[in-house]
């Protein structure tokens, strides 16, 4: 008898013992921390698969996951304002995110009034977002004032180019309201046009945007301009937009078309681990000739803070651009 509870007392030792081990080595996805508190992977939020942060994130995640301890797992995604609510939730760890939205988002203005994020840091900025008006010959669209009473796409409920389409119709005297407005994505706005349900669309992305690559290989694209007051209107009013072109030759165009920009960027959850967060700057900007896209070529250390603005770096990104000699 007293062999046998022995024998019991031994083997409920033995797996209290596995069940503790187990428990010491698992490890947290989407926490920070160093050590066993490491998350498994990083979710990185993108946008629709028809803009540049999508093909962009893809790059990303495989160089993250070949440079660090880390698995990088890309999500498609309603674009920047449903990006900083979903880090806001805690539901992702990194994420793209035109400057002018993570301003909105941290300062609680604009659409993120009632819901202010305060858990998010800035990684560094990418390139120029550019605002795209895009339509075809067919349309008779030639400027911003044409759209009036037009079908119109001004971009997905929870994304960034909604915002910049309604302020470009702003400085031009026209409202959402004056439109046949339509909540779509880069993908749906470009199948819309194609298929004669839509006159035009907003597309704020980096160029070439996949979606109005594919529209252009049927259609005559037009990128309506906006003219040079109109810009310095926008730029006055909305500091965080700069001049921009579309160039010559992008989807076919024949000459460089005068538009506006914001910065992409990225931006991560302010509780991820300091040296988690500087592996991730340094393998990003440092494996640049890596990414796919055309916009690899832009994505500079030595431009990353250009447009961040008031935006505060995380830590870890910090200490990176300090190396570089970025940030003094």
């Amino acid at each position: 008898m007293k062999m046998r509870k022995s024998l019991f007392m031994v083997m409920l030792l033995a797996v209290v013992m596995i069940i503790s081990a187990c428990g010491g080595n698992e490890k947290t996805s989407g926490s920070g921390g160093s050590g066993d508190s490491k998350p498994k992977t990083l979710r990185i939020l993108t946008g629709g698969t028809g803009g540049t942060y999508y093909p962009l994130g893809g790059s990303f995640g495989d160089i993250i996951s070949d440079s660090t301890d880390y698995k990088a797992t890309v999500q498609s995604s309603g674009a920047s304002v449903e990006n900083m609510q979903t880090l806001k939730s805690g539901d992702a760890e990194i994420a793209f995110s035109q400057t002018d939205i993570a301003t909105y988002a941290l300062s609680g203005e604009s659409m993120f009034k009632d819901n202010k994020i305060d858990n998010v840091l800035g990684l560094g900025t990418l390139y120029n977002e550019t605002v795209q008006l895009i339509t075809t010959d067919k349309s008779g669209i030639k400027s911003v004032e044409d759209l009036k009473g037009k079908k119109v796409s001004v971009g997905a409920i929870g994304s960034g180019a909604y915002l910049n389409a309604t302020q470009v119709l702003e400085v031009h005297g026209l409202t959402v309201d004056d439109i046949q407005a339509q909540n779509l994505s880069f993908d749906e706005s470009t199948e819309g046009i194609q298929g004669g349900s839509i006159d035009a669309a907003f597309v704020t992305a980096g160029t070439p945007t996949a979606a109005v690559e594919t529209l252009s290989a049927q259609n005559k694209v037009v990128v309506v301009p906006l003219e040079a007051d109109k810009v310095k209107e926008l730029i006055e009013k909305y500091p965080f937009y700069s001049e921009d072109v579309v160039p010559s030759g992008t989807y076919k165009i024949g000459e460089d078309v005068s538009t506006v920009a914001v910065k992409a960027m990225l931006v991560v959850q302010d509780e991820l681990d300091e040296d988690l967060v500087y592996d991730i700057t340094k393998s990003i900007f440092e494996n640049t000739d890596k990414i796919a896209h055309a916009k690899g070529k832009l994505i500079k250390a030595e431009t990353a803070l250009e447009g961040i603005g008031d935006l505060k770096l995380h830590p870890g990104a910090e200490k990176y651009f300090k190396e570089k000699g970025v940030l003094k």
